[in-house]
């Protein structure tokens, strides 16, 4: 198989496009086209074609991943997800995956915390969030840690509570009400009650 062209890409910064005499384009790093040794002109028998077209595909996956973990974080199970839907192979997917582990752009006990500490900001408790850890994708090993990121379950229920009252105090329909939000957002239903409790108000047995 014949080069015909080697360009830059106008697109992509250290991007290198390699036409070939069959109408292909190959898309390479400036890195992988001096370890191929590319020129215009070149033949490539098909072992070399063969090896050029993985470094190839393997470079636009990692150039995929890279763009997606850009744009916002994500664990690593998601971004190998997210490369297969988009028709990348397994193989490539854990190839692009491990390297930007290894480069510290993907981190999934560092994603764990920040989604811990996003949604304790929103109000959600302990079990709401170790479900959206599992939407996720993080490892269920590194939860627990993740999950001391959150403020205390008493603060956060005092809070809501205390906004949605401000200083009545409820009938049984509003308090079954409020609960049943509380056991919604992830807060067991012990630390529900003890924040009845706290305010002098008793729930009945679950």
């Amino acid at each position: 198989m014949r080069i015909e062209r080697v360009e830059a890409s106008r697109r992509k910064r250290g991007r290198v496009l390699v036409f070939l005499e069959d109408g292909a384009c190959l898309k390479i790093t400036e890195q992988e086209l001096l370890d191929f040794g590319l020129r215009a002109g070149d033949r490539l028998d098909g072992e070399a074609l063969a090896r050029l077209k993985e470094a190839a595909g393997i470079s636009n996956v990692k150039v995929t991943a890279a763009d997606l973990v850009g744009k916002r974080a994500m664990s690593r199970r998601e971004l190998e997800r997210k490369l297969a839907e988009r028709g990348a192979s397994q193989a490539e997917a854990r190839y692009a995956a491990e390297w930007l582990e290894a480069i510290g752009a993907i981190d999934d006990g560092d994603y764990a915390a920040l989604l811990a500490r996003h949604y304790g900001q929103m109000g959600w408790g302990p079990a709401r969030v170790r479900e959206k850890l599992r939407e996720k994708g993080v490892p269920r090993e590194l939860w627990e840690e993740a999950l001391e990121e959150l403020p205390a379950a008493e603060g956060q229920i005092d809070a809501f509570l205390s906004g949605k009252l401000r200083d009545r105090t409820p009938d049984d329909r509003e308090r079954k009400r409020l609960s049943d939000a509380l056991l919604r957002r992830g807060f067991s239903w012990g630390d529900v009650k003890a924040a009845w409790r706290r305010r002098g108000q008793e729930l009945p047995e679950a």
